[in-house]
Parts: structure tokens; sequence; C-alpha cells
């Protein structure tokens, strides 16, 4: 029997198999293959499952090739990596500027990694409620380095209600992560868009800034409107697994589109002649915080928020 999988809680995952829930184990043999990563099975995965006989439990016995997948290195194994969703039709990055802030690097390497697989993604700018005069300015400069690379922003207060309908229009009849840090206010966001998911939401930690986590597994919420959206712990770090340097500026659209005029097939773009993407960097016309990050992410540096 084929089914979707839509809560991964470590151990157990709930799986969706013709019209019925189960809670579903891997079979033993499952594990044993040649599996990288911390979790062999992931939210949004289709697997193979046999029911057992007290029908509201089965054995997963097989994986179905992915579309793709969201990845990120463990923070514990630095030779592993975690899936954080599968088969996705995009992914959105909940960002907040204070209470707590979402770095520039972090944003990039988030966005880096969905090109690396093939997931358009898009940011949502939240707690739009608590920007002063120079936070809406910085937001304006956040955003419009993103819109010149062609990334999609949306602005929201999921306090508010501010912008909501918007977000729903983009959800509508696809697969959709929704991730971000601690605190920035995803459940609250998700409640907003469907009060039915009655997700807890949880205040910010006064000592660290940080938000605590209110979402403790990935979850697959079906929506009443239409669509999936898969939420997803809050992520403290970000590291990059799997991308070679030698192809980290495709994953770059900036660069991407500049990287065939470059002197050299094998430009590095740090500190080669002829390089079109540092005379591009020199122009203005890539932004000096997403070179950063470039030279950041080459280098296997600054994994942190």
């Amino acid at each position: 029997m084929k089914g979707l999988v839509t809560k991964s809680t470590g151990s157990w995952y709930e799986v969706l198999a013709d019209g019925q829930r189960y809670q579903c184990r891997i079979k033993g043999k499952f594990r044993t293959k040649d599996i990288k990563t911390t979790n062999p099975v992931a939210v949004g995965d289709w697997v193979g499952i046999e029911p057992e006989p007290e029908q509201s439990t089965a054995i997963i016995t097989h994986l179905y090739d992915r579309e793709n997948y969201m990845i990120r290195k463990s923070v514990n194994l630095s030779k592993q990596a975690q899936i954080i969703a599968a088969n996705l039709d995009q992914a959105f990055l909940v960002v907040t500027l204070a209470s707590p802030f979402t770095s520039l690097g972090f944003i990039d390497r988030f966005l880096v990694t969905a090109e690396a697989y093939g997931i358009p993604a898009g940011l949502v700018f939240n707690k739009l409620d608590l920007f002063s005069d120079t936070g809406l300015e910085i937001l304006r400069q956040y955003e419009s380095i993103y819109h010149a690379i062609g990334y999609r922003s949306y602005q929201t207060s999921a306090l508010k209600g501010t912008n909501i309908e918007t977000i729903k229009q983009a959800l509508i009849g696809k697969t959709t992560l929704i991730s971000g840090h601690s605190g920035v206010g995803k459940s609250t966001l998700i409640n907003a868009l469907y009060p039915g998911a009655a997700l807890r939401t949880g205040d910010i930690s006064d000592w660290s800034d940080k938000g605590r986590h209110t979402t403790t597994f990935a979850e697959m919420i079906m929506l009443p409107f239409g669509g999936r959206l898969i939420d997803t712990p809050g992520i403290r770090e970000l590291g990059i697994i799997d991308i070679e340097q030698q192809e980290l500026g495709h994953f770059f659209p900036e660069m991407r589109r500049l990287m065939h005029d470059c002197r050299f097939n094998d430009c590095r773009h740090i500190n080669e002649p002829g390089c079109a993407v540092l005379e591009a960097l020199e122009r203005g016309d890539i932004a000096h915080s997403r070179y950063e990050s470039y030279l950041s992410i080459y280098h296997k540096h600054d994994t942190r928020a």
C-alpha cells in the first residue's frame, strides 16, 4: 500500500494511505541500508507500507524516489545530514529582523540549499507590527536585494492578520515547506492561515532573544482551501551539505547568469583576472552581502545564524 508521510516524531511516522492514517515504524532491514541521513524517512515522502493486524499501525517497507528535498548538515553529527522535508513545490523562509534576528547569511544558505535541490523559494518577512521606521527601511533594503535576483517576498504580521490572504493564494494547490528560526512566528502564521491547525505558540526567551521551540516535530497540515503545508521545528543553524566548491556559484542566480562570461572556465570568482562576477560586484550589480555569503559557504565557515 502506498502512502504519504504526514508526521515524523523521530521513531514513529504517521502515514496517510487510502484515506486512513497509520502509525508506522521502519522495517528493520530498511534501516541497514547505506543511508547517510539521520532520518531515512521525512515528511512529504511517499512510502510503501504493510498494515499490521491492529489496522491502525503499519510497517514502512519501501521509500519511493523523491522529486526533491530540503536538507541540512546535522548539528551534532558533522558527517551526516538531516532531511527537513521532501517532494516540495516550494519553500518559504519566515524572516524577522528582531526578536529574533534573521541574518542575511542564514537567508542565503536557505536559498542556496533550495536552488541546489530545485525548489522554488520565497521569503516571508513577519512581525510587521513590530517594525520601527528604521526597521522598515532595513526591510526595504533586504527586499531590494532579493527582488533584484528574482526571489518572491511577502510582508506579514501573523498577529494582526496582515497580508494573510496573499500568502493563502500562494499556497493553493502546492506542497509548501515553512521554515525559519525558532520564534519567528511560524506557528502563529500557520494558525492565521488555518485556525483549525491550532498550533502551540510561545514567547521569545528574554535572556537569549531566541524563540522557544513550539513545534517539536515535522508535520504536514492539509489546508482546507487546497494545498499542503509542512511545519518544521525552528532551525538555529543551517549547515550546507553535499555542495562542492566548484558548483556553488551555480546556486547564486545572479552569479550563474554571468559565469559564462568569465575568462576561465574553472573561475572560482575569488581573485581571478577577467572574472565577470567580480566585475559585477564592483559595479554594484551583485550585493556585497550575497558575495560575502558565497565566500563564507565556499570556505565552509559561518554555518550559524
